[in-house]
């Protein structure tokens, strides 16, 4: 097959396909190498798990990266001098880097070598976050520039692992698969906070802190490369690549926006992407205000600031999440023995369950840490329920070829709509309230502020049990697809031919 034939398992960028394939020549007897049958996916049983193991271990490293900021935020707004709004863009900068960049990675990735393409983005990605630790007080500006680089890394790959997964494993097992890949998402958040902390209490200086991950993230790069296999794509679904031919990227938006399950499930998580992103940069915040504006710990006048709130929201955010991933699963695993529909169903049950426990969280606040930080681990816990539920309901109502690309369109309108604005407004809508620049109402501004999470949590919810109503029948005709009721042929028309569609022509 020719490099420019859609359905060739060659691909542009190095492969590892030729490595998966292991052809013998003709009339030779069978290879005494080979002493079971090789899986469909090209890639070993035992290879897979180390796969699994390696992709884990990124996106540990992207979310420890992206919350390490936070856990030394006041450190970071009395070094430069900033107020919440420029605070909030810290965190907005790389959201809109990472959200307009997944569509391109996300085209790359269901076409070319997945491994190439994040074995560059995490090398990118490792440099850029060593280069925004060293940015000066006068060049605010710079440390946005290099927050809104880091992103680039991290569309290379939060687009592409998870279907590298989904070409590993089916089923149960898949399931299974995601929900250890997405332990990583709130360890990684909580290990930001408690590395960011410590890092700066232990250097004096919070610089020291943003220089942990990119370290790490060379160590990935190498992991990457002499460990994971590119595995064949959709063969393990009994659907080899060379049987699904790969549309458009027009005409993958077009079949991705007529899929209910899909959109609607996108704007639930974008409810949980508003939560989690308002509550990663801003918890520690304002855990701090609330306990200075209750005489508990002293203003931070000059750095280095106490960052104990950073660690033990950390600490709260790697118990709860391993919790809420791991009960979110198996909930679901149970509940789909009584019903098709249950993924959605337990998505919604977890926002709906958390946006009364962070309402409390946030009210309790000044009246009681004790109180405060029990109901910050509820909330956190129920909303962790969706992570890989989510991704799992992505990968079984989208056909192998457009997964990457399904991803990426969730990253944008999910980051678009959710933690990209949702920060910087939370910032914003607290400057706006703030009456005078006393601890009082440094407090309470953010304290009203972050009540809007409470309401999206629910509207989330909603989006959830919308789902619910699609979920069967997209299922089943992401399963039953076939490439040919979407094919074009050719149809004479007036001395020349014409691309119309199947369906036009058998009546």
């Amino acid at each position: 097959m020719s490099l420019a034939d859609p359905t060739s398992d060659t691909t542009p960028f190095f492969s590892d396909d030729s490595e998966a394939e292991g052809s013998e020549e003709p009339g030779a007897g069978p290879s005494h190498h080979r002493e079971v049958e090789e899986p469909a996916s090209g890639v070993s049983s035992m290879r897979s798990v180390f796969t699994v193991i390696v992709l884990c271990f990124i996106n540990l490293l992207n979310y420890m990266d992206r919350f390490t900021v936070a856990g030394v935020l006041p450190d970071i707004e009395q070094y430069f001098g900033i107020n919440d709004g420029k605070s909030g863009l810290l965190q907005t900068v790389f959201i809109c880097s990472y959200m307009f960049l997944a569509p391109v990675f996300g085209y790359l990735g269901d076409r070319y070598n997945r491994k190439v393409i994040m074995s560059v983005g995490i090398g990118f990605w490792s440099v850029v976050t060593l280069a925004s630790s060293y940015m000066p007080r006068e060049y605010f500006w710079l440390l946005l520039l290099t927050r809104g680089l880091v992103g680039v890394g991290e569309a290379s790959y939060s687009t592409i692992a998870p279907t590298i997964i989904a070409d590993l494993y089916v089923k149960e097992r898949r399931t299974q698969m995601l929900s250890v890949f997405y332990f990583a998402i709130p360890v990684g958040s909580g290990l930001g906070y408690i590395v960011g902390s410590k890092v700066d209490d232990m250097a004096g200086d919070w610089h020291w802190a943003l220089r942990v991950t990119p370290a790490l993230g060379l160590v990935a790069v190498v992991l990457l490369l002499f460990v994971v296999k590119e595995p064949k794509r959709g063969a393990i679904e009994a659907r080899p690549e060379h049987t699904l031919q790969r549309t458009s990227w027009l005409g993958d938006m077009k079949a991705l926006c007529r899929n209910p399950s899909f959109v609607l499930s996108t704007f639930g998580f974008t409810a949980v992407a508003f939560v989690t992103g308002s509550l990663a940069l801003w918890a520690p915040a304002f855990l701090f205000r609330a306990a200075v504006f209750t005489g508990e710990r002293p203003p931070c006048v000059k750095g280095p600031c106490d960052t104990s709130d950073s660690l033990y929201f950390g600490i709260i955010t790697v118990v709860s999440g391993i919790l809420g991933v791991a009960s979110g699963a198996e909930v679901s695993r149970r509940l789909r023995l009584r019903t098709p529909k249950a993924d959605p169903l337990v998505c919604a049950l977890g926002l709906l369950l958390s946006a009364p426990f962070l309402y409390l969280a946030i009210v309790f606040a000044q009246a009681s840490p004790t109180a405060t930080y029990v109901f910050i681990f509820l909330g956190e816990t129920f909303l962790s329920m969706n992570w890989a539920i989510v991704a799992d309901i992505l990968l079984y109502v989208v056909v192998p070829t457009r997964r990457a690309t399904a991803e990426a369109f969730q990253i944008v309108l999910s980051h678009l709509l959710g933690d990209a604005g949702s920060p910087y407004l939370i910032g914003l809508v607290s400057d706006s309230l703030k009456q005078t620049d006393s601890y009082l109402w440094q407090f309470r501004s953010l304290q009203l502020s972050l009540l809007t999470c409470t309401f999206v949590a629910v509207g989330g919810g909603a989006f959830f049990l919308a789902t619910a109503l699609f979920i069967e029948k997209d299922r089943q005709r992401a399963a039953n697809y076939t490439p040919s009721d979407d094919e074009p042929i050719v149809v004479p028309k007036s001395g020349r031919s014409t691309r119309v569609p199947v369906s036009s022509v058998l009546i």
